[in-house]
């Protein structure tokens, strides 16, 4: 894999002088007390601000001034209007937009399309701050407000939607994001490489049209350029050939006129991808080679083309071997670099190192952010993930490639979380990432993994070439440990079982001193069929865990428990499957109070299938083999309700079910039988989740939160008869804190000069 230039030995920009911000500036009289006219660059995001390495905002605005660049932030824009835009003045090299550290749809609907009632990355949890489609809206009214500068557009929104997809909102396959927000460039995955190479270009002049060779970053051009040599992506791998067609006046009894039709060939489609000859040469590089997949129009019409395009995207996603993509829009082409070269632990220790002061920005008040409350005390240690489950789409953004920080760095920030961050009591929340357990974990040959093009490491089975040595984070745990003032180290992140049981070792470490009582873990279904399609072990290997687990726990002399996550309605799951599951959790004691539906979102395989029927995973063609769907809102309830199998209102439903699949000997009041025969009375059941709840109108401030902004689908902004302004609370709010701060700091003044009394309070932003 060929080296790329570490992100600390780029020239600072002049700027660097004014030094590092308590906080990036979010207003112009924060930009007043550091002493800036203007800014460089300003991020416009759909999150609250918080000055966490968990948040996207923060690493690449701390990444940028570490650059020397004036990064301002504007989060959460109202954006019905220009004026939020522009609050920060004119940025003189470009706006960076990201919707946030979800995708704005998923972060707004259920996998029901209901609309959520709150919004974890919003102070007070508050729904309705960002658009749908946020991306697309803060691009226009970015360029709204400045139409001459450069947007660059990034975060996992734009990453998962760069290419042609199919959005499960509208039920259509929609346009490269890069299209329709009118970006300039797009920065896929994570993007510190890209970010600052584009940032140092443009500080030296350079037009943003005019990079067009930075990894990890798609843009618009018209043609192929001179030099480049470019394959169709159906010589890689074809969708499939149309039969040949009999002369229907031929007498078909006449076997030799017959045999004479078949001599003649195939008979050409008009629509089918055709073939580009390319001549051999011995300039032919994969650097100079670029794929070109089926038009968004064909993706758009043939489901088919559209699961081959999301094929071939797959097979060229390892920065080793990767090739240029390019896909055509209308008169256009969208092209996409390879991409970008996984980071260093140097780097990686760089970027986390960063002066954040690990808190919400100040102007949020006491206002809580359920997101950052979630992660305050945890530590991300990794990042990557060479799983593949075809239902997540961490590896289509962080790359299968695992990136690694040093014990050194992770132990500083344990350290700095210890000492600075409020409320902390001993207890560190996680130490993890995308998994808990592949820290460290990579390839035993540089050479195999930049060679290699399978989706995952571990299916069906692991890679004989993977090193599953788990010592190093066992270290690391036990470093943690030992530090001073750390009481417990707990693992949250999400558990990768089948590489835990090839080290004994590292499940006990694990199961003795670091689970508070329950472990979550995934084996997702029981069932072959659905695991096949979503490339996930069998629940031998969850059983195999699950007596080691038990083992060590007897061992510690703990009462632990495994809390299994399961999936309903995902693609390739019958009915029979979810009644095979309903039966196993039935038989092993397991009633799962909050069940997860299969949630299509962009660019994952498992989406193509449920699109197009067909399996992504294998050659594509016209004839291969059909993935079972579940899309009807009756079978998707109907899957739920079997994972549900213990709540009394799906019984109706599981009855009629089980009738027509002839199972009939599942309902009754057996042991071994699913559901009663009878309905209750009176519906006795209530969940652990609506138990502990809130009861509806109880408070007011928690009424007045539920009134929410409806938006459309298309991400315009809403009707004047959808509800109030979120922002006119918000607006106050920030007033009245920058208020406070002006007079806390001209108390401090006024005693320093002896004309008042000391202070009782410290001004709400750092000075």
């Amino acid at each position: 894999m060929q080296a790329a230039k570490p992100l600390f030995d780029y020239p600072k920009y002049w700027a660097e002088c004014f030094g590092p911000a308590p906080f990036l500036p979010m207003s112009r009289e924060e930009m007043d007390q550091l002493g800036w006219d203007s800014c460089d660059i300003i991020i416009v995001t759909g999150d609250a601000y918080v000055d966490h390495p968990s948040f996207g905002m923060a690493i690449i605005g701390r990444l940028l001034e570490a650059q020397g660049f004036r990064v301002g932030i504007i989060a959460q824009p109202n954006w019905q209007s220009k004026d939020d835009f522009m609050k920060l003045g004119e940025p003189n090299l470009f706006f960076g937009v990201a919707a946030g550290n979800m995708d704005s749809m998923i972060n707004r609907y259920t996998a029901d399309k209901k609309i959520r009632s709150d919004d974890a990355y919003t102070p007070g949890g508050m729904a309705g701050m960002r658009p749908d489609r946020a991306s697309l809206v803060y691009s226009q009214r970015c360029k709204e407000a400045y139409r001459h500068v450069p947007i660059v557009l990034g975060g996992i929104e734009a990453s998962l939607r760069r290419i042609a997809h199919y959005d499960y909102w509208q039920d259509r396959v929609r346009n490269s994001i890069l299209i329709d927000a009118s970006a300039d460039i797009l920065l896929y995955g994570n993007a510190e490489r890209a970010i600052v190479e584009v940032a140092q270009r443009l500080s030296y002049g350079q037009k943003i049209e005019d990079i067009t060779d930075v990894r990890g970053t798609a843009f618009i051009r018209r043609d192929t350029p001179q030099g480049w040599y470019e394959v169709d992506s159906t010589r890689i791998d074809r969708p499939g050939k149309i039969d040949k067609i009999i002369n229907p006046y031929v007498n078909t009894q006449d076997t030799a006129a017959c045999a004479i039709e078949q001599e003649k060939g195939p008979v050409e489609d008009p629509q089918e991808a055709k073939v580009v000859q390319i001549l051999a040469s011995p300039k032919m590089t994969r650097d100079k080679t670029v794929i070109r997949l089926p038009s968004m129009e064909k993706v758009r019409n043939d489901p088919v083309l559209y699961a081959h395009a999301n094929r071939v995207l797959h097979l060229e996603t390892n920065p080793g071997n990767a090739r240029a993509l390019v896909q055509r829009h209308g008169e256009t082409d969208v092209w996409f670099n390879p991409p970008p070269i996984p980071m260093t632990t140097e780097e990686m220790d760089y970027v986390f190192g960063m002066p954040y002061q690990r808190i919400p920005h100040p102007a949020y008040g006491k206002e809580k952010i359920p997101a950052y409350e979630m992660i305050r005390f945890s530590v991300n240690i990794m990042r990557g993930c060479f799983g593949g489950c075809t239902f997540c789409s961490i590896t289509e953004h962080e790359g299968r490639i695992i990136q690694n920080r040093s014990e050194e760095s992770i132990i500083r920030e344990i350290e700095e979380i210890r000492d600075k961050v409020p409320g902390f009591t001993g207890v560190i929340s996680d130490l993890g990432g995308p998994t808990a357990n592949m820290y460290r974990i990579a390839c035993k040959s540089p050479e195999i993994e930049s060679a290699c093009r399978k989706p995952s490491c571990v299916f069906p089975g692991i890679c004989p070439n993977l090193n599953t040595d788990h010592s190093s984070l066992i270290q690391l745990y036990r470093s943690a440990r030992a530090l001073p003032g750390v009481k417990k180290i707990l693992i949250a992140s999400g558990l990768r079982y089948d590489l835990a049981v090839e080290s004994p070792e590292y499940v006990k470490e694990l199961v003795t001193h670091h689970v508070g009582g329950y472990l979550k873990i995934a084996p997702e279904h029981t069932e072959e069929g659905p695991l096949n399609q979503m490339m996930k072990p069998g629940i031998g290997t969850y059983d195999r865990f699950k007596r080691m687990f038990e083992k060590f726990s007897k061992e510690a002399g703990k009462e632990q428990y495994l809390i299994p996550y399961f999936i309903a309605a995902h693609p390739g799951t019958t009915d029979e499957d979810m009644m095979n599951l309903a039966l196993w959790l039935k038989g092993n004691g397991f009633r799962a109070d909050q069940v997860q539906a299969f949630y299509p979102s962009p660019m994952a395989s498992a989406t193509a299938m449920y699109h197009s029927g067909k399996n992504p995973l294998r050659k594509v063609t016209y004839k291969s083999d059909g993935v079972t769907i579940v899309k009807s809102e009756e079978q998707r309830r109907l899957h739920k309700a079997f994972l549900r199998y213990h709540d009394p209102k799906g019984w109706p439903m599981l009855r009629e079910a089980l009738l027509r699949m002839g199972r009939g000997d599942l309902i009754g009041s057996g042991k071994h039988q699913l559901i009663p025969a009878h309905q209750p009375a009176t519906d006795s059941y209530q969940s652990a989740r609506r138990k502990n709840s809130t009861p509806a109108g109880s408070h007011k401030v928690a009424k007045e939160k539920t009134t929410k902004i409806l938006t459309q689908h298309t991400g315009l902004p809403p009707r004047g008869s959808d509800g109030g302004n979120p922002w006119d609370k918000r607006e106050k709010a920030k007033a009245e804190a920058f208020a406070r701060n002006q007079q806390a700091a001209k108390e401090r003044k006024d005693a320093a000069k002896g004309k008042g009394p000391k202070p009782a309070r410290k001004p709400v932003v750092p000075r």
